[in-house]
């Protein structure tokens, strides 16, 4: 049963995960950390962003991992076959329609639509991630992160990799 849970936490996430990583990370969260509670919401947020400092696609890493953690060798096996079924299915279905409808303002209002969405599902899985490390490392620890962070990224134009890196080294250092 464990592995068609682990299936079934993959699948529907990476159906229903319109444009890539960024929409599939907060359906994931709700899959592992809300429903089947295989992780809390710190040790998710703690993979995904090692998850980000490692190249890739952070979907497969994800799934890797956690199936791993799960049930081990062959969850993580299931888990990055349901991430990868649904884009190979869909592949092998539209790939005859690409032509047609790559021009078709239809599609072109599908994704003006769920850019808004992605913004909010990602601000949402950031806010709870600042509500996690405000609880777990105090509001001082989580302000100069979180500042730094800020000023890494949008004033010096670290890249966002090295700034995860630092900050996971930071964290290792100071928070441990």
């Amino acid at each position: 049963m464990t592995l068609l849970e682990i299936f079934w936490a993959f699948f529907v996430p990476n159906i229903l995960g319109y444009g890539g990583g960024p929409p599939i990370i907060p359906l994931l969260q709700a899959e592992v950390v809300d429903h089947f509670g295989w992780m809390t919401m710190e040790q998710f947020g703690d993979v995904l962003a090692l998850g980000n400092a490692l190249p890739s696609p952070i979907a497969t890493k994800l799934a890797g991992y956690i199936g791993y953690q799960v049930a081990g060798i062959p969850g993580a096996a299931v888990a990055l076959i349901a991430t990868i079924a649904p884009t190979a299915i869909a592949m092998v279905i539209l790939f005859k329609f690409l032509d047609f409808f790559k021009a078709s303002p239809q599609v072109a209002a599908m994704t003006q639509i769920v850019r808004p969405i992605v913004a909010v599902l990602l601000a949402t899985l950031a806010l709870q991630f600042f509500t996690s490390a405000y609880q777990s490392s105090g509001i001082w620890q989580t302000a100069i992160l979180s500042a730094v962070s800020f000023v890494a990224l949008e004033k010096w134009k670290i890249h966002p990799a090295v700034v995860v890196g630092l900050a996971l080294v930071y964290g290792a250092l100071v928070l441990s």
